[in-house]
């Protein structure tokens, strides 16, 4: 990967790539279906993770973020009453 982001960097020096490791866009599509709200084990099993804990250890943060954007929506709902 980092050899085929250097050539196209090389012939598009105005357009460049940012470096990224495979794991790097593995962790981004993980982040972004979570995100998405899609369920922990559905994740999990794209990610051939054997267990859904292992996902929610590694993605602690966007679960987090999730709940918070969850208690906002809800305050948002309940104040407007």
């Amino acid at each position: 990967m980092p050899k085929l982001i250097a050539a196209h960097n090389k012939q598009n020096p105005r357009a460049p790539l940012p470096h990224a490791r495979l794991h790097d866009l593995r962790h981004i599509h993980a982040t972004t279906l979570l995100m998405a709200g899609n369920p922990v084990h559905v994740v999990a099993a794209r990610l051939g993770h054997a267990d859904p804990a292992i996902t929610l250890r590694v993605y602690a943060h966007v679960i987090h973020e999730q709940a918070a954007t969850a208690a906002d929506i809800f305050a948002q709902a309940v104040t407007s009453c």
